[in-house]
């Protein structure tokens, strides 16, 4: 079975502590520390996660270290991002967002997990995110909330 690679924005981290969200994100994390999926995490996420209270940044500690891969910004990830930001897909004071996806596309990840609803998992950004993808020469991003991810092994 093919290992994905996943990439977490914080929000994921943060919903393990959030009543709506707490039951989906611990079962993410669960998955990732049984080696289901590999999660990628970039610059973004530990800059963000360093203001998180100690317990949400115990998340990721507590995670295997063969299992987690950190993508370091760059002046790819730059400029895509500022793509999407051209393109109105966030406005610029939603800038750590559109990182978010240009980090886990520059990456190549299989998918992005979020509990983002506004600026990240929601289907005009998506389209959007897609859009700009096509156009630079990405390929197109997957963007799913931890919910549609986890929890179907019955199958």
């Amino acid at each position: 079975m093919k290992q994905f690679r996943i990439y977490a924005d914080t929000s994921v981290f943060g919903g393990c502590f959030d009543d709506e969200f707490r039951e989906e994100s611990k079962l993410l994390f669960a998955d990732i520390k049984a080696g289901k999926f590999v999660l990628i995490i970039s610059a973004t996420t530990l800059g963000e996660l360093e203001r998180a209270p100690d317990y949400v940044q115990r998340v990721l500690t507590e995670l295997p270290l063969e299992n987690v891969e950190v993508i370091e910004f760059s002046d790819e990830i730059a400029s895509l991002r500022d793509a999407y930001l051209k393109a109105r897909i966030v406005g610029p004071e939603n800038k750590a967002d559109a990182e978010h996806i240009a980090s886990a596309s520059v990456a190549d990840v299989d998918f992005v997990v979020s509990w983002n609803f506004k600026h990240i998992v929601h289907y005009e950004k998506i389209s959007g995110y897609q859009a700009v993808n096509l156009m630079t020469g990405y390929k197109e991003i997957r963007i799913y909330s931890p919910k549609e991810v986890v929890g179907n092994d019955e199958e």
